[in-house]
């Protein structure tokens, strides 16, 4: 049973429940379909806390809500979100099950197909701070860059006012290729979309270089583990 903690944002919550439902059935047949457990927060709850920085009610509310999935029976979690992964470790400390990290089998992707210096789309928390490109580098040996100040305030941008209420515009597209593109001159081998919302704006005809979609990898690793498993 995969326990999903989700509504960070539903645009993303939604694409997750039907890879998984998608990933379930490729493997099981055409009326098979993923054994999951959605807790779903109000977004606008959890936004409003992060740009106060209260990181500490953030994590009481998400270790709640992790409990209640783990005691009505997930064998495993999901944060479905990249972001909210900034207290992954507290949230794994107060659980028997465990967490799967998004940042694992993105980077384990990434290591497979032989690249090691990394660009890295994501909010502006993802990008900045250290609790997602420390464990790409510290775990995974992966060289992380991310965008320069202004360029990383109009991807924060884009992911807040546009894609968590599903609007797609062509000019946020072009921002996206516009900093992609710099990255990849600055000597970036490939893209981590690390942000769950992200593809649903971009996509690989955007970049001269291979895209890592954190929402897909997070998903297929689920199914995996959750067949295995059964």
């Amino acid at each position: 049973m995969i326990g999903l903690l989700g509504g960070m944002s539903w645009e993303s919550s939604a694409l997750y429940y039907r890879l998984l439902n998608e990933g379930v059935r490729e493997h099981l047949g055409p009326t098979a379909s993923a054994r999951c457990l959605l807790w779903s927060f109000d977004f606008s709850e959890i936004e409003a806390l992060q740009h106060r920085g209260d990181w500490k009610t953030l994590t009481v509310r998400l270790i709640e809500a992790a409990l209640h999935l783990q005691n009505a029976g997930a064998g495993f979690l999901l944060i479905c979100t990249n972001t909210m992964h900034r207290m992954a470790p507290e949230i794994q400390a107060a659980l028997v099950i465990p967490l799967l990290h998004i940042a694992d089998p993105t980077a384990e992707a990434i290591g497979r197909a032989g690249f090691r210096k990394i660009g890295l789309l994501g909010t502006a928390f993802t990008m900045e701070q250290d609790f997602y490109k420390g464990r790409l580098e510290d775990r995974h040996g992966l060289q992380v860059m991310v965008p320069d100040a202004a360029d990383r305030a109009e991807i924060h941008r884009v992911i807040y006012e546009e894609l968590v209420a599903g609007r797609i515009r062509p000019e946020s597209r072009e921002i996206y290729r516009r900093v992609m593109a710099k990255l990849i001159e600055a000597g970036a081998e490939a893209i981590i979309l690390g942000c769950t919302e992200i593809t649903l704006l971009v996509s690989a005809e955007d970049s001269a270089v291979p895209l890592f979609d954190t929402t897909s990898l997070h998903a297929r690793a689920a199914v995996e583990r959750s067949l295995a498993r059964r």
